[in-house]
């Protein structure tokens, strides 16, 4: 009996911008649907999260415009890599957030891309609204008194 052990390749990559733009409200971790060459690219951290955004259609969750570069080593057989991409939620999340989009002013916005420990591919989702110019001043002036304080040895 051979025992198959699974690396443990810790691949996070976060969407720094998301949390800038948007007030994040509630956050969920869905499963993503991909094609062979896509989870290699995924494990090599080859993802960009550029305008990124969340839709419903159908009664399904799917991300538009998530790139996913495509894989040296696919060959002919390879991926586009800006297509549109179903999430794997349960139905009663779905109807939740179905609702609160519903509403004026949310967004669903990806936060992060990462392997679990199963291996699979998770794509972190935030429901948030997009923040005004003088929201995103003053979260700059909260992060630069946070850093002054670590800077500080008292």
């Amino acid at each position: 009996m051979s025992s198959h052990k699974k690396s443990n390749n810790n691949v996070y990559i976060k969407n720094r911008p998301a949390t800038f733009e948007y007030a994040i409200e509630d956050e969920l971790v869905a499963g993503i649907v991909l094609m062979g060459s896509e989870i290699k690219s995924v494990r090599a951290g080859k993802v960009s999260f550029n305008d990124s955004y969340c839709i419903f259609h159908k009664g399904e969750m799917w991300i538009k415009s998530l790139h996913i570069a495509e894989y040296v080593n696919a060959g002919y057989l390879g991926h586009d890599p800006t297509r549109e991409r179903k999430l794997l939620l349960k139905k009663k999340e779905l109807k939740r957030w179905q609702q609160k989009i519903k509403e004026k002013g949310y967004t669903i916005v990806p936060l992060a891309c990462f392997i679990n420990e199963n291996g699979f591919a998770k794509l972190k989702i935030g429901l948030g609204r997009g923040k005004k110019l003088h929201d995103k001043r003053n979260t700059i002036k909260e992060r630069e008194a946070q850093r002054s304080l670590k800077a500080k040895d008292w």
